[in-house]
């Protein structure tokens, strides 16, 4: 069985790009926007916890989340292929 993988990419990207920006509106919630940086403000260029930051955070997520998935579903089908071609 193979992975289509333009649609793992979109699936991967649409998950990790909307996780993001929940997770943030999250902690403006509760937490309030004090600022304060965490290990996403250092990975993601002008992301930060408030509103702005959290459709920066959706982009960046969507990218990510795409090339995370495109390399994903491709080397499971390198895998797959090789581990059934020994079957």
């Amino acid at each position: 069985m193979r992975l289509n993988v333009k649609a793992t990419a979109a699936a991967f990207g649409l998950i990790w790009g909307l996780g993001l920006f929940a997770i943030t509106w999250w902690i403006i919630l509760f937490e309030g926007s004090a600022g304060q940086g965490n290990i996403l403000t250092q990975i993601y260029r002008g992301y930060s916890i408030s509103p702005m930051g959290s459709l920066i955070g959706l982009i960046w997520g969507l990218i990510d989340g795409f090339i995370g998935g495109a390399i994903f579903a491709w080397l499971y089908n390198v895998f797959a292929a090789r581990f059934q071609e020994q079957a």
